[in-house]
């Protein structure tokens, strides 16, 4: 343990750049789960149950169903009853919206992911690079040595460079697996809104159309 801090406190600025990396990858990762447990929630049926009621007509049912709900479905199920209801909105119009809200939302998954990705990429590069440094650390102070080098005192130099490369790795390797475990499971929910966003807007079209004839009959 004591080598071990040792080591980390002689590393130089590229073992301090990987430890500031992996507790910002920690970080991150936490707050990510947290959200996708927060906004997510897989176990929540409320838009499914919404979606039934729209298609079934009753939208007043569905928003009140999603009108308490926190996941990130079920806001935007409620956000789009909230613009097909706006008075004076064509249908373009009412879907343009509906669909920039739904990318704003959307967005909130993907945040913080490119840091991810970029200690991911940057992580071994560092590593390695310190023990290139290192080796060349060593070798100079064999060549000022001459004949009287240490072969222990090089080999230590060199453990120590290769280091380094260790640490990186050990960063680069989970923070990967993370980037990419978010990466697709936002990809499979963006799927997921994008198909209830349609089923939405295929319900408001159908709903139109009932409407339509209603109103003609009254004009007449």
């Amino acid at each position: 343990m004591n080598q071990l801090i040792t080591s980390f406190v002689e590393g130089g600025p590229v073992v301090w750049t990987l430890f500031i990396f992996s507790i910002v990858a920690v970080t991150i990762a936490i707050a990510k789960l947290w959200q996708y447990t927060i906004q997510l929630r897989l176990a929540d049926t409320a838009p499914d149950r919404a979606l039934d009621l729209i298609d079934a007509g009753d939208r007043s049912a569905a928003l009140q169903l999603v009108a308490d709900r926190k996941s990130l479905r079920a806001r935007i199920v409620r956000q789009v009853l909230q613009v097909f209801e706006q008075a004076g909105l064509a249908p373009d119009e009412a879907r343009e919206e509906a669909m920039r809200q739904a990318r704003v939302d959307a967005a909130e998954l993907t945040s913080y992911l490119r840091v991810l990705e970029v200690i991911a990429t940057l992580a071994p590069l560092l590593g390695l690079l310190g023990t290139v440094m290192g080796m060349i650390e060593a070798f100079k102070a064999m060549e000022v040595a001459g004949a009287n080098v240490d072969p222990s005192v090089l080999s230590g130099g060199i453990w120590q460079a290769l280091l380094t490369t260790a640490i990186g790795l050990a960063v680069a390797i989970p923070v990967s697996l993370l980037h990419s475990w978010f990466e697709r499971r936002s990809e499979l929910e963006a799927a997921a809104i994008e198909n209830q966003l349609q089923r939405m807007f295929t319900a408001e079209a159908l709903f139109r159309g009932r409407s339509k004839p209603a109103l003609t009959a009254a004009a007449a």
